[in-house]
Parts: C-alpha cells; sequence; structure tokens
C-alpha cells in the first residue's frame, strides 16, 4: 500500500504548515525530523521515515551522537541529508550543553535530568566522569569506559585522568545499569571507595557517584551514594 504524501494531507497536518501557524512545539519529533528531511521514500513519507529515524536511535540524545557517515546508511537518506540531519542534531546537542554550563550541577536529580534519558537508552554500561569548577558548574564530560551489558570497569586513574587535563575543581561519577534497577552492585561499592580515596590524594572532590536505572513503582530512576551517606 502506497504511503500517503504529505503533500495530500489536510493542509493542518502538514508538518511545514503547522510550524508556521501554531509554532514548533506543536510537531512531534518525528515531524520535525520530517521538515529537515523534506522528502520521503518510495513507499513512505518523510513524517514515516522521521518516525524510523527515531525508532532506530531511540532518543533525541542518541541522534545528537550519530555522524552523517552513520545517517546516511538509512535509506533515502543521502549526503546531503544526511549532513543537514547531523548539522541540525549538533546545534540542538550544543544548546543543551550552553544550559548545562549554566546550571550549578550539585545534585542528583540535575546530573539524572541532563544526562538519564540518555544512558538509559544505551545497552551496554557506560561509565563518564563530570568535570566541574570551584562554583560547580559543568565544563565537559567524558566517556571513560564502555562495557558488557553487565559489566564497566574503570580504573581510578583512567577517571581522575580528564580532571587533572583539565584542572577541574571537582567530578561526578555516572554510570548506567542496562537492567534498569540502580541498585548498586559489590563492584559499584568497591570502586566508589577506591576513588573516593584517590579523590583525597588528588585533592579533587569527588561530589557523587550516581547510577542511572529506570524508574518503576517501588524504585527510583537513580542511585546516588551521596545521598545514601556513602560520600
Amino acid at each position: 500500500m502506497a504511503a500517503i504524501k504529505i503533500r495530500e494531507l489536510p493542509e493542518e497536518d502538514r508538518p511545514r504548515e503547522k510550524l508556521l501557524k501554531r509554532g514548533a512545539d506543536a510537531l512531534t519529533n518525528r515531524e520535525l525530523i520530517a521538515i529537515l528531511l523534506r522528502t520521503g521514500v518510495r513507499g513512505k513519507n518523510a513524517v514515516e521515515v522521521g518516525g524510523e529515524i527515531l525508532e532506530k536511535y531511540k532518543t533525541l540524545s542518541g541522534l545528537t551522537r550519530t555522524s552523517a557517515s552513520e545517517l546516511r546508511k538509512i535509506r533515502g537518506i543521502g549526503p546531503a541529508k544526511a549532513v543537514q540531519l547531523a548539522a541540525a542534531f549538533k546545534l540542538g546537542e550544543r544548546m543543551a550543553k550552553e544550559r548545562i554550563v549554566r546550571e550549578k550541577i550539585d545534585s542528583p536529580e540535575l546530573v539524572n535530568e541532563f544526562f538519564g534519558a540518555e544512558m538509559r537508552a544505551l545497552q551496554k554500561e557506560s561509565l563518564r566522569v563530570l568535570l566541574l569548577d570551584t562554583r560547580y558548574r559543568f565544563l565537559e564530560t567524558h566517556e571513560i569506559s564502555l562495557g558488557s551489558v553487565n559489566e564497566s570497569i574503570a580504573h581510578p586513574r583512567e577517571v581522575f585522568r580528564p580532571a587533572l587535563l583539565a584542572a577541574a575543581y571537582a567530578i561526578i561519577v555516572v554510570h548506567n545499569h542496562p537492567s534498569g534497577d540502580p541498585t548498586p552492585s559489590n563492584a559499584d561499592h568497591s570502586l566508589t571507595r577506591r576513588l573516593a580515596e584517590a579523590a583525597e590524594l588528588l585533592q579533587i572532590k569527588l561530589l557523587d557517584h550516581i547510577i542511572i536505572g529506570s524508574p518503576g513503582e517501588d524504585r527510583a530512576p537513580y542511585f546516588s551514594f551521596k545521598e545514601a551517606g556513602v560520600l
């Protein structure tokens, strides 16, 4: 069955016309992507292709990490469209980082707000370090390790190396549990103790170690070693 072409839709349902009339907030994510794509492929209009892209990369955060060469592998996206999409996603990522820079990152709630959605979408454990200045404002983030589905290995020297190079005043360590359960393992407790010892020696503040999980009826979406009284 042939897809309904966007120009065949009622005017109020066409992404461009809807944006002009009602503003960008009225559009879904796939409709916004459709505007960047402009055209679809045989059997699918641009909105449907936009939906497929979102389904493939799960989140908008996942899209921001996608290169133009990766986007070109999607059927119907040539070099020009791939470059346009990659540029738009990168602008969105940089805008988000501008907001982070203005915030004082000193609570697990803010870390979860800024990084939770992206890290929940990962299929493997990723351990990252957030570098902060003397006012606990965000400087940059570094991925230290990308482990298997249930294991992430990082030595304290690897965690603190970016902080030393950037002359960061404090750090927050974050990693995800792909299972969705943020309850710390024995290995997580052991790593936290080693990081705390290293932080004291290096005179860099370890503000928190946060484990990102998925919210459930009987559990929080994250675990904070600081809130638990370990740090």
